[in-house]
């Protein structure tokens, strides 16, 4: 099933604010937060989907015909393509009734693994959301990532702790999540951390064997700062407009964050990110890989566990007929060249 299809579907079953779009642009959401709307005007998830339009693609068929290959290497797991299914927290404050954090964290986790890739998943107030998405997470073989929010130090030791029990593909740490309005005065209390913090917590991840990466980045010194602390990886990300209004859309900030890193840790990005052209775009502005996050939770709504699987499904079929037509037989192929500009 398409995913306008599977938006059709789930009218009306995702709580108040969000309408399904069939096109989920973060228009009609606007700025209901809780809710899946932005911060403020509510415009910056908007400009996140605009911006990855405005790059075109290179048409460029004159070459030997190859199959395009999607699959991707990342953390010592082969995925089947460079997109993810990114992190939603205390999803029915946000999307109504039908979901709680535990069936839908197992509705993507396994959705993703049976496509051959992973998902993320949220973290919330309550620590059982975290030892939950663990428990699932170890009965994949460890086949997910897990998010924990940038509580105090003592909370954050203690959620690792619980999550790397499930050996995952690695820990995240969405550390502009400080800036979340339905986190401010709360209990455990979420806030910027320093360098020398995050490399605690890289460190404990280390010892475990497990990556860390740090989901939020969104210039080149903080990309310099996150390699300082010892992450693996970064997520260049704006939280989908929802920690601060006026910031750039993550496709306008993704070229020099990459450049500013130049190869020494992965770079993946989230931020409206609607097809599988856009993942092209993404991959040839210097992304290793994507995330996808609000469609994910719109396809599970129409769907359950097969709409997402067909949803990841269409992205990877989307890409790979951008990567024939533009030319790249690999992931690795995929360079700004094949962008107009």
């Amino acid at each position: 099933m398409l995913y306008r299809e599977l938006a059709e579907r789930a009218r009306g079953k995702t709580g108040a604010w969000c309408k399904a779009c069939p096109v989920c642009d973060g228009r009609a959401c606007g700025a209901h937060v809780p809710g899946p709307g932005a911060k403020g005007t509510g415009t910056v998830a908007v400009r996140n989907y605009q911006a990855w339009e405005e790059w075109r693609v290179n048409l460029d068929t004159i070459r030997p015909y190859a199959e395009a290959d999607t699959s991707l290497e990342l953390f010592g797991r082969t995925l089947s393509l460079p997109v993810m299914v990114g992190p939603v927290g205390d999803v029915r404050r946000h999307y109504g009734e039908l979901f709680d954090d535990v069936s839908y964290n197992r509705c993507v986790l396994s959705a993703a693994a049976a496509q051959g890739t992973v998902a993320w998943t949220g973290d919330g107030l309550e620590g059982s959301i975290v030892a939950n998405a663990t428990q699932v997470i170890a009965s994949l073989g460890g086949c997910g990532v897990e998010t924990i929010k940038p509580w105090a130090m003592d909370v954050v030791r203690e959620r690792v702790g619980v999550a790397l029990g499930a050996h995952p593909l690695a820990i995240a740490m969405d550390i502009d999540a400080a800036g979340l309005p339905f986190l401010k005065g709360q209990n455990p209390p979420a806030g910027s951390k320093t360098v020398d913090q995050l490399a605690k917590v890289a460190e404990q991840c280390h010892e475990a064997g497990t990556p860390f990466v740090l989901k939020g980045i969104m210039t080149a010194r903080g990309a310099l700062k996150a390699l300082d602390a010892g992450a693996d990886a970064i997520v260049v990300s704006n939280h989908g407009g929802r920690v601060l209004d006026g910031v750039p859309a993550t496709a306008e900030v993704l070229p020099g964050i990459a450049e500013a890193v130049a190869g020494r840790m992965s770079v993946l990005v989230d931020g409206g990110i609607r097809s599988g052209v856009d993942v092209f775009r993404a991959l040839a502005l210097g992304a290793d890989a994507a995330l996808v996050c609000r469609p994910v939770v719109v396809a599970a709504h129409g769907g359950g566990q097969q709409g997402v699987e067909d949803y990841l499904a269409q992205l990877r079929s989307e890409l790979a007929d951008t990567m024939e037509m533009c030319g790249a037989a690999t992931l690795a192929d995929v360079g700004r060249e094949m962008l107009f500009s």
